[in-house]
């Protein structure tokens, strides 16, 4: 305890008498000159590129609306997470691109893009999204297969004779 007094009494003494503390600056929107934010989302082997621009609330993945390109509603639902999260839905038009993985993958991408998004064009929406888990990549991926087995785990049929 001693030596963080001494080490304090050091710095007011090089600082000219007071300390000097350093405070975090506030988080900044980041934004291009249209207007948009970019982020990169993950989820197993699918990459989304997403930007996002304030608007009506039209999504387009690869060229197409959501309801085409995702068809089943559980995936539509991750998409819309983590704007119900933040509360602004259709506040934002998203237009991503998607490669690798399937559907539920790029799904999950793109999820993650959108949140990241977010959090770059509105830094306030960050507390809010970090609690539901929306910024943090899943990485769970397939698990590889190993040799002198059928899959990752199983294992050949024992025959006895």
């Amino acid at each position: 305890m001693a030596d963080q007094v001494n080490s304090l009494e050091e710095l007011g003494a090089v600082a000219g008498g007071e300390a000097v503390v350093e405070i975090a600056a506030p988080r900044e929107p980041v934004r291009d000159e249209l207007g948009r934010s970019y982020a990169t989302g993950k989820r197993k082997d699918a990459v989304a590129r997403v930007w996002i621009k304030p608007g009506s609330g039209k999504v387009t993945v690869n060229g197409r609306e959501l309801n085409a390109y995702f068809a089943r509603p559980v995936l539509q639902m991750i998409l819309r997470q983590p704007f119900e999260i933040a509360g602004c839905e259709d506040q934002f038009d998203v237009y991503a691109t998607v490669k690798g993985g399937g559907l539920s993958g790029q799904a999950g991408a793109v999820k993650h893009g959108i949140s990241k998004a977010l959090q770059l064009y509105d830094p306030s929406l960050r507390g809010a999204l970090k609690a539901a888990g929306f910024l943090t990549r899943d990485s769970r991926v397939v698990e590889r297969k190993k040799f002198g087995r059928r899959k990752a785990r199983r294992s050949f049929q024992f025959s006895k004779r």
